[in-house]
């Protein structure tokens, strides 16, 4: 946007709050929100303004549209929405939007303990949570059928027993689908678990001695080891918790960025139970801030409760940042209760901010490390190469098939970072003949370069999974598209697998000269050839088998043109099945209702050519 056009736009922009979206000619490039609109948006094309990411940013504005909100808290909602749905190119975007589970007890006559993975209204009972993760429920499913045993069975399970499964031999389950032991035990066995999950164990170990103890001395023994041995498995699962049960909800935030990226640990605490903890990675525009990235990802994971994430009321922080005062009270009126974000704190909260930052830092070491071994390998190949530029971007293609059914050809993408897998994609190959790889392989690198490519979308390289047949045909097609590339033509390489198909025995083929390119076995170069020919192989397999399961699953009558779902219905009832069908004769399928001569005609045709 030139100087002109965003003068003449601030003088019209409302002081009221909001959000405002940025676009260049072709999409939302921005995202923001502030209390005050003109007052933020003015900052953007201030002469002053010498911030590198804003100058860039503002170099790219074509146009501006803002929402005004009745509070800053309606802004920062909507600003999270807008983002979510627009992945703008100069905002911290979180790139985890899963749902996190719970542990849910019902309310039934005799309640089943399961994980779910969001809160449902119309689903009653009691939820625990959120969890860090499946695994994370799932341990603690495990964990709470050793020490309470109620039932974890479904529904449908548990209403069609005639005698106690396995879980209650193994003494985890006290079979109430057979009344196997009285009502009152099974509920008392609910209670405490209950009482448990909310954090208070010693409250639960204490109700069991009293309970051992007043067994014993009713010379009920059974009952009384049982008890015992409730206690034991208890403490030492209350050894393992280090936190105290006065911290009901609580999330720590650790927080670590250097050289443009940032890793976020965060250690989840609910009713007095360490219950897991999780590293981010979120995905960082040049020259962004540490204030604007800390920000971004507490609006961006607090803000996503519809997926069953909830914001708790202390939040402990090892960064602080400018706006911290400001999100507080924007969460807390957001979920109805009072929210705290800390940075000073003292003994036991003290040591988790600590753990947090440290694993924070460790995370980002490791990434880093992985990033730098990722770019070394990539300066090899160049050298190996010979390349003047660097590799921006490379795929590679492979075919898959059974026996040339439903064969399927894939193409990954990797660039600097490593796998770039939202730009993966596979092709159903069609109209060849079964088995026929090099046909497929020109058809899938046809569709794949059949338009004008933009300069960002053409390979540096392309490697094609396969001898020196594949790379032949990839030539051709990729000779006759040539115009296609404009002033870039990307590498050829095929990759022959090798005797055994063992790895670093594969023979790697240059286009036009044929050459065989000499990579020792060990060379990092070699093994990130490896790596996304793998990929490529996996990808490519996996499309393949979910083809082939999905024709496995369809009736071959469905593809029959005039056979309905009915007429289906019809002739398996009629004929016994599709074994029956396809053993019928033209004239045993006419005496079927709704079968004429010619349908039947058609269908006896399809079936056996």
């Amino acid at each position: 946007m030139s100087e002109f056009c965003a003068a003449s736009f601030l003088k019209t922009v409302t002081s009221e709050p909001g959000v405002y979206r940025m676009f260049n000619q072709q999409k939302v490039i921005y995202v923001g929100k502030a209390k005050n609109l003109k007052k933020r948006l003015s900052s953007y094309f201030s002469l002053t303004q010498k911030h590198p990411k804003t100058l860039a940013l503002v170099s790219h504005i074509d146009q501006i549209e803002v929402t005004v909100t009745q509070t800053e808290t309606e802004a920062l909602i909507l600003e999270h929405n807008f983002i979510k749905r627009y992945k703008p190119h100069y905002n911290v975007l979180l790139r985890d939007d899963k749902s996190y589970p719970y542990l849910f007890l019902s309310d039934h006559k005799h309640p089943q303990l399961t994980l779910v993975r969001s809160q449902n209204s119309k689903r009653k009972g009691t939820y625990f949570g959120p969890y860090p993760s499946g695994g994370a429920v799932r341990e603690s499913l495990h964990l709470m059928q050793k020490l309470f045993p109620i039932r974890q069975c479904e529904d449908s399970y548990y209403k069609n027993r005639s005698r106690p499964c396995l879980q209650y031999q193994l003494k985890r389950c006290l079979a109430p689908c057979v009344n196997a032991m009285p009502e009152s035990e099974y509920q008392h066995q609910v209670e405490l678990a209950s009482e448990f999950l909310l954090g208070k164990s010693q409250n639960v170990i204490n109700k069991l001695i009293d309970e051992m103890e007043a067994a014993s001395k009713t010379l009920e023994f059974e009952k009384a080891a049982l008890r015992r041995d409730q206690i034991q498995s208890l403490k030492k699962v209350q050894e393992q918790q280090w936190v105290s049960g006065d911290i009901e909800q609580l999330d720590v935030v650790g927080f670590s960025y250097e050289q443009g990226l940032a890793s976020v640990h965060l250690l989840f605490i609910r009713q007095g139970r360490i219950l897991g903890s999780r590293n981010y990675f979120p995905k960082i525009p040049k020259n962004s801030s540490k204030d604007e990235v800390l920000s971004a990802f507490l609006s961006q994971f607090y803000l996503s409760g519809q997926n069953g994430r909830a914001i708790p009321r202390e939040i402990l922080l090892s960064d602080d940042f400018t706006e911290r005062t400001v999100f507080a009270d924007l969460f807390s009126e957001y979920c109805g209760y009072k929210t705290v974000l800390k940075v000073e704190m003292r003994g036991e909260r003290a040591k988790f901010v600590k753990l947090a930052q440290k694993n924070a830092q460790i995370a980002l070491q490791s990434h880093l490390s992985q990033k730098s071994n990722i770019l070394k390998r990539y300066q090899l190949l160049e050298e190996k190469l010979e390349l003047s530029k660097p590799i921006l971007r490379m795929e590679c293609y492979d075919i898959s098939h059974m026996m040339g059914e439903k064969t399927v050809a894939s193409c990954v993408v990797f660039n600097r970072e490593g796998a770039k897998k939202s730009d993966y994609r596979r092709f159903n190959i069609t109209g060849i003949t079964p088995g026929d790889d090099y046909a497929a392989m020109g058809q899938v690198l046809a569709r794949r370069f059949k338009t004008a490519q933009e300069i960002d979308n053409i390979p540096d390289i392309i490697f094609i999974d396969g001898g020196l047949g594949q790379l032949n045909q990839a030539e051709n097609i990729i000779s006759s598209l040539e115009a296609n590339f404009k002033d870039k033509y990307p590498l050829l390489i095929g990759v022959a697998k090798g005797e055994g198909r063992k790895p670093g025995l594969e023979t790697l083929i240059l286009a036009g000269s044929h050459e065989i390119i000499d990579i020792s076995s060990d060379s990092p170069a070699l093994h990130l050839i490896q790596q996304i020919r793998d990929e490529s192989h996996r990808f490519a397999i996996m499309g393949h088998r979910q083809q082939r399961d999905k024709t496995r699953r369809t009736s071959t009558l469905e593809s029959i043109p005039g056979v309905g779902a009915k007429r289906r219905q019809a002739l398996l009832n009629h004929l016994g099945g599709l074994q029956g069908i396809m053993s019928a004769s033209t004239d045993e399928m006419q005496k079927i209702p709704g079968i004429s001569a010619s349908l039947a005609e058609t269908i006896y045709e399809a079936l056996h050519n």
